[in-house]
């Protein structure tokens, strides 16, 4: 069942307009979105299972570091970047996991926000976008929405119930603490 949500925000993508070029440029980080992909634990063993590569091979812990209770702490994962921060997952002409890339790449250049449509730039903005399309994306982006509130929901938990060692530096995910 369709959702008004979802059909509001499909009219929105087709006023917008986007096909997707495969140019690759949100996967090289180029533009100022770079090619950071926050990822869940289900994304990383779903692309992990689809290269037949190890978690470790597919995701790092998210870059940024915080302070709770004392712990240095990187509150989850993302897809594992090169030096020049490319994704390691597009080979350089096209993503090696496409039928099973996470939501952040399955709906970009789009976001929702609080429910408000966010746009990041992309060459392939403005280009005709059939309804079945733009449906098929709103309700990406509404399941994406709601995946990403579930983990930080879960995140929430596991920060007010697990106990954070001091030193050393931690990730905190949907599925627990790992000490990295």
């Amino acid at each position: 069942m369709v959702t008004t949500d979802a059909c509001a925000l499909a009219d929105e993508l087709i006023a917008i307009g986007f096909r997707c070029r495969r140019c690759g440029g949100c996967c090289r980080g180029l533009g100022k979105d770079g090619s950071l992909v926050m990822v869940g634990p289900d994304e990383i063993e779903r692309v992990a299972a689809a290269l037949s590569r190890s978690k470790d091979e597919v995701a790092e812990p998210y870059p940024e570091e915080v302070v709770i209770r004392y712990a240095r702490c990187r509150l989850g994962w993302a897809l594992r970047r090169d030096e020049a921060g490319a994704c390691r997952i597009h080979d350089g002409t096209r993503c090696l996991a496409y039928d099973d890339r996470p939501w952040l790449c399955r709906t970009y250049p789009f976001m929702l926000d609080a429910g408000c449509l966010i746009v990041s730039e992309c060459p392939g903005l403005g280009a005709p976008l059939s309804y079945e399309e733009a449906l098929l994306l709103a309700r990406d982006l509404v399941a994406r929405q709601a995946a990403e509130e579930e983990e930080a929901r879960a995140v929430r938990t596991v920060l007010a119930s697990a106990a954070l060692p001091a030193g050393g530096i931690v990730v905190v995910d949907a599925g627990g603490v790992t000490r990295l």
